[in-house]
């Protein structure tokens, strides 16, 4: 059974409290190395947006009129945009977008905040280079969802044009893990521990307070926000961080789409073989069109 269908059977053994950066990394990149490759039309151009490095991913039917701006998972310490290529060329696709995945600095080389200023960098890079913000649409999955809302924050608070909507997939938006799931799915989920997020966290944070909105924006009020959409597994230890976003949303009456897919583990989107994977991208990428950008042209050119 895929990893991506709520079988516990996948699970890695415990992790212990001294367990380096090294092996923390390999529990990351183990999943990684099983999500499908990207679609054969997907194009990957590194580039530079000011001075944060990433690349530029188009598919044949992106626009240069609608723009993602991408933050890959991997709790923070681990993953790359080369790591993450099937799951961004997919939503590509389906949203008629081009993207910009951002090879934000990991911890604990970088500590927080630098990967949320390489993201809001990379967002005023875009911006000088005339690209409208209502063509933006930050979007993450894991980690880089967490850092998605975080960006949305920084970028609201420096009065910065706001982009046109923020999207994530199996967001981690609470590095305190006060989420009931934490607890609740910690048998059914087959990727993510509480072990393996607290250990990376404190990789992250260091000696910085985990409940700071930064770091954790459902602490943060979404005064402004524009329209949200969130998905999530009902298997993930993180579904509650994905809920709860809906719960921060309505509150500040910004418009918010948050599901949680029956038995799906945590971004089961990289497995496009599953019809929730493709029912998700497809409601990610008819969100995406409908706020953000003009009409498909042709492919952008870098």
């Amino acid at each position: 059974m895929p990893i991506w269908q709520g079988s516990p059977l996948g699970r890695s053994a415990r992790l212990e409290p001294d367990a380096d950066i090294a092996e923390l990394r390999q529990r990351f990149m183990a999943t990684f190395q099983k999500f499908a490759p990207p679609p054969s039309d997907a194009q990957f151009k590194p580039a530079q947006l000011g001075p944060i490095k990433g690349e530029w991913v188009t598919v044949d039917r992106s626009s240069a009129n609608r723009t993602l701006l991408y933050f890959h998972g991997g709790g923070f310490i681990a993953g790359s945009p080369e790591t993450h290529r099937g799951i961004i060329a997919r939503l590509c696709d389906h949203a008629f977008a081009r993207a910009f995945s951002v090879g934000y600095r990991l911890a604990p080389e970088h500590l927080f905040p630098s990967g949320l200023r390489d993201g809001v960098d990379a967002y005023r890079a875009l911006l000088q280079k005339g690209v409208e913000p209502s063509s933006i649409v930050l979007a993450g999955d894991d980690a880089g969802g967490g850092l998605a809302f975080s960006a949305l924050l920084a970028i609201r608070n420096g009065n910065m044009p706001l982009p046109a909507a923020c999207i994530a997939l199996s967001p981690w938006v609470d590095m305190t893990l006060s989420g009931w799931s934490v607890l609740t799915n910690a048998r059914s989920d087959a990727q993510l521990s509480w072990d393996l997020l607290f250990l990376t966290a404190r990789h992250y944070l260091k000696k910085q307070s985990p409940a700071d909105p930064y770091a954790s924006p459902i602490y943060a009020g979404f005064r402004d926000f524009p329209p949200l959409m969130v998905h999530a597994g009902s298997a993930e230890i993180l579904r509650d961080d994905a809920s709860r976003i809906g719960d921060r949303a309505a509150e500040a009456n910004v418009p918010v789409s948050v599901e949680i897919y029956d038995r799906m583990q945590h971004l089961f989107q990289a497995n496009p073989e599953l019809q929730e994977a493709k029912v998700s991208l497809q409601r990610l990428g008819q969100f995406i069109r409908q706020r953000a950008g003009r009409a498909p042209a042709a492919t952008a050119a870098q």
